[in-house]
């Protein structure tokens, strides 16, 4: 039986381990796909720091894959071999609750997560649902792999920003150096918000554009349209909603968050909204990959091979990363 190089998860809080696996066979309706590239994602971290309840274990993480379609499961429809295919967070839907019947599968009551409750990217080799992967064209996959979370959750946190102009962004990293490309180019202001002291966050932020930028502890220059706070921390939804003009809203793009402090009503008050962000919808992703070909981003990134993940989540964990961090088999 072929084997593959992967990188294990055993338990919450312990580091992940290098392992050498089976590879896995696709089942019906399921594609074996080359591993290329895979993001490193804030949610990995969250599942590595024990902060994700219910993982499957031991699990291979990671669900920002770039790679080829390299074996086909009975029934499969739609893919070739040596497909460029981007696999993502959402592995699967049941297709039959009340969300999946009414377009909100991202909500569905029975799924499957890409490297959290099915095994992922840190890996040569991953089996996913050809139904959720998402046909890729040809380009570098290092730069490629990113859009498949931080872009995709940014892109579904800036539709429900809404239309207007001044966007503030709360955490400046994969997701957010991402979105400020795409604002920028709608004609929208950005402006960032990063952690107190960070000048290479605030230097990286004024490279892509941001017309502001200073740290979550201050104010903006002027009342915000909307803000988006992807940094994982309650406090700052607080901040941003003082922040936001009246009528303004503020989406929240992560899938954890410190807990929120009890604020006065008068911040929210004036028609002020605050909403969550949940998974993603394969509409998601056909709407951002239209986008990007009509709107070229360019990812920052920082390459580190597969058997550094520990590394990369440490990076990542510590804030030294700009952009996102990839690994690559």
């Amino acid at each position: 039986m072929a084997r593959m190089r992967a990188m294990l998860l055993d338990a919450p809080g312990r580091p992940l381990r290098p392992a050498e696996l089976p590879v896995p066979e696709p089942g019906p309706g399921e594609v074996l796909v080359r591993v290329r590239a895979c993001g490193v994602c804030r949610t990995d971290l969250h599942l590595v720091d024990g902060e994700l309840p219910d993982p499957k274990l031991p699990v291979v993480p990671g669900h920002e894959i770039v790679g080829e379609v390299a074996a086909l499961g009975p029934g499969v429809d739609g893919l070739a071999l040596g497909r460029r295919v981007g696999v993502p967070w959402l592995g699967r839907t049941c297709g039959a609750c009340r969300f999946c019947r009414s377009e909100r599968e991202n909500l569905c009551d029975a799924p499957l997560f890409t490297g959290y409750t099915r095994d992922g990217g840190y890996a040569e080799y991953t089996v996913a649902d050809a139904r959720y992967c998402f046909p890729l064209p040809e380009g570098d996959p290092v730069a490629q792999a990113p859009l498949l979370c931080a872009g995709l959750i940014g892109f579904r946190a800036y539709r429900f920003a809404g239309e207007g102009r001044r966007l503030g962004i709360y955490g400046f990293g994969a997701a957010a150096h991402i979105l400020a490309q795409i604002a920028k180019a709608d004609g929208r202001e950005v402006y960032a918000f990063t952690r107190p002291g960070d000048t290479a966050a605030r230097d990286f932020a004024r490279r892509l554009g941001a017309v502001w930028v200073g740290g979550s502890d201050e104010p903006p220059p002027v009342p915000l349209d909307a803000a988006i706070v992807f940094a994982p921390v309650g406090a700052l939804v607080p901040t941003a909603l003082r922040a936001v003009d009246k009528g303004g809203v503020v989406v929240l793009g992560g899938i954890h968050m410190s807990d929120i402090p009890a604020f006065p009503y008068r911040i929210l008050w004036e028609e002020r909204v605050v909403r969550s962000v949940a998974n993603l919808t394969r509409a998601d992703g056909l709407g951002l990959f239209a986008k990007l070909a009509r709107t070229p981003v360019v990812t920052e990134t920082v390459r580190f091979p597969l058997e550094a993940a520990n590394e990369a989540l440490a990076d990542l964990r510590a804030g030294r990363l700009q952009g996102a961090a990839v690994l690559v088999p």
